[in-house]
């Protein structure tokens, strides 16, 4: 029992220790707010609490001397003394130690750690990847079991047609011959069990509908949870350059940015040490003491910039500080001196001296001190960067200061997207890399010499077909396309895709080498159901489109797109899947507000339309699109189990162009209705 409550112990006390440290290094720079303070406060005392609580009787003496050390600046404002905030940064170290030594087995008096280096990674917040990634499968399993739940409705609904046309029957018998006393009682039955299968039908469809939104919801949330924010290592890496500017005498400002980037925790990990490393290389070696700073007409303090910044399926952890830059005079003796330089080493260029640093085992520092000398720093920035299978570069402008980048492909990351359909794929593009999206006219095309383009903004932008890129089939050409604009460092092109599904935040993951389409593939990430969706590179997009030439333009006509409204999750499915087979582009619609709001951003060759809907039914559907001068010509097939005179009177009234009623539906007088309205597939 001690070691589970040392294990949730553990876990809490990382987060609080977290948001402490951050805390007072805050007030360090702002001064006290009586707010801040107070917040400082809480968390101490929560942490003192729970200490007690599992026995750390030293945890808590050194929580209680925080709220001691804190205490005095509860109400006052302005500087905190360096002391003061050095004595809490003090004890903290010390908590994080003793933490650190609370194994699953360890007892209260177990023995004290060292003093921690904040090179550690960050801890794991919530649950462990094992349990998340267990809570990931069962999510799967259960989109599996519901989709058979779903595909057990069919058998349901043909019920449901009949029992309705039983009833019909005897309906038609009772016109036709008088059936015996028993006849009352017949047609009462099967009208009962054609409500009860139609209720049932309705239920279990609402049922299922709600269970897969919710499913969605519960897997975008897992697999957020499994990843963690990268403005989890700016803590320590604060720390780290608090320290190293007050054991050299520096002053320094930390400026960081990209910390909502959502990342593997092993990631952090690893990039962690090595950003520690470039956190204390930039004050030893770059910021200049404050004398020569001002004397080359720099503000006082010096600035480093710490940021994560996606790029494709990579990430680039950067270190920038606006110091004296590196001396690659200096560098080049050095190296000189150790032998290490070719014959023709005066013609070395700046890149190819920086490589050489990279290399590590170089410093330019006389004497050894607890922040460099040793030329250790940039092995572990290259070691790290080797971990993760990517690579680290250096550029330096003499007295403007120096950057250093880890660019590494990311094994899991989150990122937000617009979900588009192409060529039978369905891929996703990341939105920061999105100008807009446009419907593009077929007579919009422009061939030129360099391929085909379209307006936009005044001028031109390269276009291509998505299916083109993907290396798919192409599919017929489009009288209307959907295109997305996406824009690089280089400009803009516009990609041709057969359907905008919305935007969505996924969970990007590698992918192994696809062939034909792997340039602008950056990962995948899974559906609900746990199927695997494109996730594209849109850098690499721009520069496909710009080069596909001559001949991107598609040469036939697209499929008729028809739109399915209808609120019986069986009955879309059902027409769907006839329509799909006969050739048709389909979209359905759970509504007739639904249907309506999809009939203005997409034109549709024909409505497929349920009567009975809530809300807005079918004949008000279709007299609504009769009204609008942009809908008044698409052809409207109502599809419903309602077969009376006056209901086909009706429908003919608000302007269908066909009526079936579902108890005599057939595939085939269906297509041909379809056919005789919109042309055959």
């Amino acid at each position: 029992m001690a070691s589970d409550l040392n294990r949730y112990f553990r876990v809490e006390a990382r987060e609080i220790l977290e948001q402490l440290g951050r805390g007072v290094l805050e007030l360090e720079r702002g001064g006290a707010e009586p707010d801040l303070v107070a917040r400082l406060l809480r968390l101490a005392h929560t942490l003192k609490g729970a200490s007690r609580v599992v026995k750390q009787q030293e945890i808590a003496e050194n929580a209680h001397a925080i709220e001691d050390a804190l205490a005095p600046f509860r109400e006052v404002r302005g500087p905190v003394p360096r002391s003061a905030v050095d004595a809490v940064l003090a004890r903290l170290d010390a908590i994080q130690a003793r933490t650190a030594a609370l194994g699953p087995e360890a007892a209260p008096g177990a023995a004290r750690a060292e003093r921690p280096t904040h090179d550690e990674p960050p801890g794991r917040i919530g649950a462990d990847l094992d349990e998340m990634d267990g809570l990931m499968d069962g999510i799967s399993e259960a989109s599996v079991r519901l989709a058979e739940l779903r595909r057990s409705l069919l058998p349901l609904a043909r019920g449901g047609r009949v029992a309705q046309q039983l009833s019909t029957e005897l309906a038609s018998l009772r016109a036709s011959r008088p059936l015996n006393g028993s006849g009352p009682r017949v047609r009462s039955m099967a009208a009962e069990l054609h409500g009860i299968v139609e209720t049932l039908e309705r239920t279990l469809t609402a049922g299922i509908e709600e269970m897969d939104r919710e499913l969605r919801q519960v897997r975008e949330a897992a697999e957020r949870l499994r990843l963690l924010p990268a403005s989890l290592m700016f803590g320590a890496l604060e720390r780290a350059l608090r320290d190293a500017a007050q054991s050299l005498g520096r002053d320094v400002a930390l400026t960081t940015r990209g910390g909502d980037v959502r990342l593997d925790p092993d990631v952090l990990a690893v990039v962690q040490r090595a950003m520690v490393q470039a956190v204390r290389n930039a004050v030893a070696h770059g910021i200049e003491p404050a004398g020569e700073r001002v004397a080359a007409g720099k503000p006082r303090a010096g600035a480093v910039v710490l940021e994560v910044v996606r790029r494709g399926n990579k990430v680039a952890f950067v270190c920038r500080d606006d110091g004296r830059g590196v001396d690659l005079e200096l560098v080049r003796r050095v190296v000189e001196r150790r032998g290490a330089l070719p014959a023709d080493a005066n013609r070395l260029a700046a890149k190819e001296i920086l490589a050489l640093l990279l290399r590590g085992g170089i410093t330019t520092t006389g004497a050894v001190t607890e922040m460099s000398g040793r030329g250790i720093g940039l092995d572990v920035v290259r070691e790290a960067a080797g971990r993760l299978g990517g690579e680290a570069r250096v550029e330096t402008e003499r007295g403007k200061g120096t950057t250093l980048e880890i660019v590494a492909p990311v094994s899991l990351s989150s990122i937000d997207v617009l979900v588009v359909e192409a060529g039978g794929w369905t891929a996703a593009i990341p939105l920061a890399s999105l100008r807009t999206t446009v419907r593009v006219a077929d007579a919009d095309l422009l061939e030129t010499t360099e391929g085909v383009t379209v307006p936009f903004d005044g001028g031109v932008v390269p276009f291509a077909p998505l299916a083109r890129l993907l290396g798919g089939p192409e599919g017929a050409r489009a009288r209307v396309w959907s295109a997305v604009v996406l824009e690089d460092a280089d400009g803009l092109a516009a990609l041709g895709v057969d359907r905008l599904r919305g935007t969505a935040t996924v969970v990007v993951r590698p992918i192994a080498d696809l062939g034909p389409f792997d340039p602008v593939v950056a990962g995948a990430s899974f559906d609900a159901e746990g199927n695997p969706q494109l996730v594209l590179d849109p850098d690499r997009l721009v520069r496909q489109t710009r080069s596909v030439g001559p001949g991107a333009r598609p040469a036939a006509a697209p499929p008729p797109v028809v739109l399915v409204i209808d609120d019986s999750l069986t009955t879309r499915m059902l027409e769907q899947s006839i329509l799909e087979s006969a050739g048709y582009d389909v979209d359905v619609a759970v509504s007739g507000e639904d249907a309506l709001e999809k009939a203005r951003a997409r034109r549709y060759a024909l409505f497929l339309v349920d009567v009975e809907m809530p809300g807005i039914d079918g004949f008000e559907f279709i007299e609504r699109t009769r009204a609008d001068a942009a809908l008044r010509d698409v052809p409207a097939i109502l599809v419903t189990s309602r077969a009376s005179p006056e209901d086909r009177q009706r429908g003919a009234r608000a302007g269908a162009s066909a009526h079936i009623v579902k108890s005599d539906f057939e595939q085939s007088r269906l297509l041909e209705e379809i056919r005789a309205l919109v042309g055959p597939r």
